[in-house]
């Protein structure tokens, strides 16, 4: 998945099952859509502002609960199979936003040219999230903001030890989730100040990906540490 149960982009993925997963996707999240994921999107994305960029936006659940007075939305998805349903649900839903086939590790813009970029269930699946979120904070403008959700490894140990049996298989599955990867210290990392974080369920999903995170996280200004 793209971040974990069920990714929110399938990164990297070719052949058959590509096509498959992405074919699956939709159905594969709706219940954990219904039970709360939704309401939570559209809590974290009513803050995006000015040129947008998401990450891995998969077959494009996001789109509908973005402003309508974006500078500009660009969708950024590397897989052929889940640009397609993207791309199809663009057509249908919203005026005004692009697709790019691109990668979070590669991202085709600028230093400091973005002013909100956007995850939700991504940094699970990149195959090099340090990779993606250097880039994260070389595209943000100066005060830009990233707005994150993300499943996470969870601090229950014994839920930890079973994300850890079962990362392969998870893995093969959703088209390269890791279902065991402890997002929150990766961003930590980075030159972003994290805000306000919640930690959350993903009710109805499998619990190896129900641990959430979700918040924001602000680029420093120049001058600031």
């Amino acid at each position: 998945m793209s971040s974990g149960a069920v990714p929110a982009t399938a990164v990297k993925g070719s052949g058959l099952w590509a096509r498959v997963f992405a074919a699956l996707y939709d159905p594969l999240l709706w219940l954990g859509e219904r039970s709360g994921m939704a309401d939570r999107r559209r809590d974290l994305l009513g803050r995006a502002r000015g040129r947008t960029v998401e990450l891995g936006s998969g077959t494009g659940l996001n789109l509908r609960y973005y402003p309508h007075d974006l500078d500009e939305l660009i969708l950024t998805e590397p897989e052929a199979a889940m640009r397609t349903r993207l791309t199809r649900r663009l057509s249908r839903r919203r005026d005004g936003a692009r697709v790019a086939d691109a990668s979070a590790e590669r991202l085709p813009f600028a230093d400091g040219t973005v002013d909100t970029v956007v995850s939700t269930l991504v940094l699970c699946t990149v195959a090099d999230p340090d990779a993606a979120l250097r880039e994260i904070e070389r595209v943000l403008h100066p005060r830009g903001q990233l707005l994150f959700i993300e499943h996470v490894r969870s601090e229950s140990p014994r839920l930890a030890r079973w994300q850890d049996r079962l990362a392969g298989p998870w893995r093969r599955f959703a088209e390269g989730c890791h279902c065991n990867r402890a997002t929150l210290e990766l961003i930590r990392t980075r030159g972003l100040d994290l805000g306000d974080v919640q930690e959350t369920s993903w009710r109805h999903m499998p619990p190896i990906v129900r641990p959430l995170i979700m918040g924001v996280a602000t680029k420093a200004a120049p001058g600031q540490d």
